[in-house]
């Protein structure tokens, strides 16, 4: 199979080229062909062409910032962030691969909801959670925690360091 990868963080300078990087190992490794566009702050490096994007099967994204899909009318794509390309490539690239046997546009928005294995929330896991909580409540169910241990943040760092 055939795909074309964009990638693409605010400063562009090592999460874009890891997720590229690791897009380029993960399809080549299951038999299919990529070109992977890196965006970021000094530009666009290895940029797709026309020609590039037409034989595509499907497009994949892996981005942090708005990224010009208007080059990829007519195209499945696959939508996930910076983190899913360095963390989950094969994930974004079952995607591709699943878009692909489906015949028609489709799009798939993982940073939307979806979760990278494809699973997404179900109203016992919802309900499971409320009742784990007894502060929860319906505002609770739509918040989700980001982030890792608050402890180790970049604020509670400085504060360490300043005190």
């Amino acid at each position: 199979m055939k795909l074309v990868a964009v990638t693409a963080c605010p400063t562009g300078i090592a999460h874009s080229q890891m997720a590229a990087e690791n897009l380029e190992q993960t399809a080549e490794r299951l038999g299919h062909d990529i070109k992977v566009e890196v965006q970021g702050a000094m530009g666009a490096q290895n940029e797709l062409t026309a020609d590039d994007i037409a034989e595509a099967d499907v497009v994949i994204i892996a981005a942090d910032t708005a990224v010009t899909r208007d080059r990829f009318e007519g195209k499945s794509l696959v939508k996930g962030t910076v983190k899913d390309g360095v963390n989950d490539a094969e994930g974004l690239i079952e995607k591709a691969e699943d878009l692909a046997e489906t015949e028609g546009t489709e799009q798939i928005d993982l940073s939307a909801g979806e979760s990278a294995s494809g699973s997404e929330a179900t109203e016992s896991d919802a309900e499971t959670a409320t009742a784990e909580s007894p502060t929860a409540g319906a505002d609770a169910q739509d918040q989700q925690r980001r982030g890792g241990d608050r402890e180790k943040g970049l604020f509670q760092r400085l504060k360490r360091l300043f005190s």
